[in-house]
């Protein structure tokens, strides 16, 4: 069985979702770990809900990104995960971290990539206008949000929308789609070609 670890800074809804695909046999792997760099990240209590490993790494326990990083990566490499996702993990990740875990770091992200990157996507699509909002799952590369798409959902933008009554709605979708690409992840069907992600055809269904 495969292992991750998700990496959380706030209420860790992504990450439940991530657990109760789990529980429910949907999702075949292990969260090795979940780790934070807040005490007061609720989705550390989730995972002790659950009866997984926690850990806090404070980033301003350390002089700079990178030995922040190179904690949280030794950290990660005990408990021997072979991927990284990121559910709500606000800190930027400098090349050090993504370099080591080349193609192995998997990200959600509120918006419809490459439009509205970084922080505040809701916010940034209503001001912009745009008739449709939604998510995306996609591998982690050095930019802010620019990794090889895997699955991206619509949502619609309604013309009384707030930027929580958005959010709302974009946040089930994440909860369907985060798992769905581990699932793929963890099924061996992911190919990254060059910028683009081929999604293989899944065997069993084949037999």
């Amino acid at each position: 069985m495969k292992k991750i670890a998700v990496l959380v800074s706030g209420g860790g809804s992504n990450l439940q979702s991530i657990i109760d695909a789990m529980e429910s046999g949907y999702l075949n792997i292990q969260i090795a770990v979940v780790m934070s760099n807040k005490d007061e990240a609720y989705g550390l209590t989730r995972a002790k809900n659950h009866g997984i490993p926690a850990q806090v790494v404070r980033h301003g326990d350390h002089e700079s990104r990178e030995e922040f990083e190179t904690r949280l990566i030794e950290v990660l490499d005990g408990y021997g995960v072979e991927l990284v996702v990121l559910a709500g993990f606000m800190r930027v990740l400098t090349s050090l971290f993504v370099n080591h875990y080349h193609q192995r770091i998997i990200n959600i992200h509120p918006a419809i990539l490459p439009s509205f990157p970084g922080t505040h996507s809701q916010k940034q699509a209503l001001d912009y206008g745009v008739r449709f909002s939604g998510c995306t799952t996609h591998f982690v590369d050095e930019g802010t949000d620019t990794g090889p798409i895997i699955i991206q959902s619509i949502v619609p933008v309604l013309p009384d929308d707030t930027e929580e009554s958005i959010g709302s709605r974009i946040l089930k979708e994440e909860h369907r789609i985060f798992p769905e690409s581990l699932k793929l992840w963890s099924e061996g069907r992911l190919l990254i070609e060059g910028r683009k992600v081929r999604i293989l055809p899944d065997k069993s269904a084949e037999a």
